[in-house]
């Protein structure tokens, strides 16, 4: 069966994620350990006791983030769960997806994910960034709502999750502007993000500018299997064409409903796994998409539901 392989980004994770697999499968503990190694940090340690704080800190989620959706992905290899036709991540996500691809190596893909985190932290001071979901609205009201409420500052509309699921971001009094924009205009369901950093938007221009200075350094290699970026779309043809995906990434919109279509014109998927914790990804997808089969890997019983698909 032609599956797409998945891997979910920040806003996945929770405190006790993939404990079940752990006991099964040592190779997730040993791929965090990998982690925990290049960072000085215990990360199995955060994710099974926390605090939550700690779990939630942008710093720790992504590269916790990364390393989960590595170490499932190394569970469904030792299991030989089918090799996908192509793959791709949701923001973060893309990291996971080029290590499983084979284009990155893990270890360096934990120090860069270390390097953007603290990049995107620092870009922008505590409270004056925020991020909002709006449901149930047409992408296009939504982003005539931002245009009225920017004032000289930024709101941006910054992920195209699914049809009628959107995410706003930029400065928090532009944010504020933007809700009423928005519910004076329908808008019913619109729900302030508990986030200290607003990705995707112009605000993350500085962070991405220090960004492609790392990714510079960084041994991208261009895989066999194709990894389709966020920002259009599309896949890259050499590896100076990912570094720039990837920096673009921290200021341009995470387009996935359009992502999740590519995929299917472009390779005919008949299934799209989700790899990493929880299944946020995975109810995107059945929204986009009702001809895709979709489901996540997040636990034993999840794996072997997926195994099943994949031998259909």
């Amino acid at each position: 069966m032609s599956i797409a392989g998945l891997f979910p980004g920040q806003g996945s994770q929770s405190q006790g994620m993939l404990t079940d697999l752990a006991s099964a499968f040592p190779i997730v503990n040993e791929t965090f350990a990998q982690a925990s190694q290049v960072l000085g940090r215990d990360l199995w340690q955060i994710v099974q006791h926390g605090p939550e704080t700690a779990l939630n800190s942008t710093e720790n989620t992504q590269p916790l983030m990364l390393t989960a959706g590595v170490a499932t992905w190394r569970v469904w290899q030792q299991q030989g769960g089918c090799v996908p036709v192509v793959m791709a991540g949701h923001s973060l996500g893309e990291y996971s997806a080029l290590v499983a691809a084979g284009a990155l190596d893990f270890a360096e893909a934990v120090s860069v994910v270390a390097e953007r985190a603290r990049l995107m932290q620092s870009a922008v001071p505590e409270g004056l960034g925020a991020m909002a979901a709006v449901l149930g609205m047409d992408d296009a009201e939504v982003m005539a709502a931002c245009a009225d409420a920017a004032q000289s500052e930024v709101v941006e509309a910054v992920n195209f999750n699914s049809p009628g699921q959107l995410v706003i971001a930029g400065h928090s009094t532009a944010i504020d502007r933007a809700i009423e924009a928005l519910k004076a205009r329908g808008g019913k369901k619109i729900v302030k993000l508990s986030v200290s950093v607003p990705s995707h938007c112009a605000l993350m221009q500085p962070a991405a500018t220090l960004l492609a200075k790392r990714l510079a350094e960084v041994k991208l290699k261009l895989s066999t299997l194709p990894v389709f970026h966020n920002v259009d779309a599309k896949p890259r043809t050499t590896a100076v064409d990912i570094a720039q995906a990837l920096t673009e990434q921290l200021y341009r919109p995470v387009r996935w409903t359009d992502t999740v279509k590519a995929l299917q014109q472009q390779f005919a998927i008949k299934a799209a796994v989700e790899f990493g914790p929880g299944k946020v990804l995975t109810g995107l997808n059945k929204r986009i998409d009702k001809q895709i089969e979709a489901v996540a890997v997040y636990d034993q019983a999840s794996l072997e539901a997926a195994l099943k698909v994949c031998g259909a």
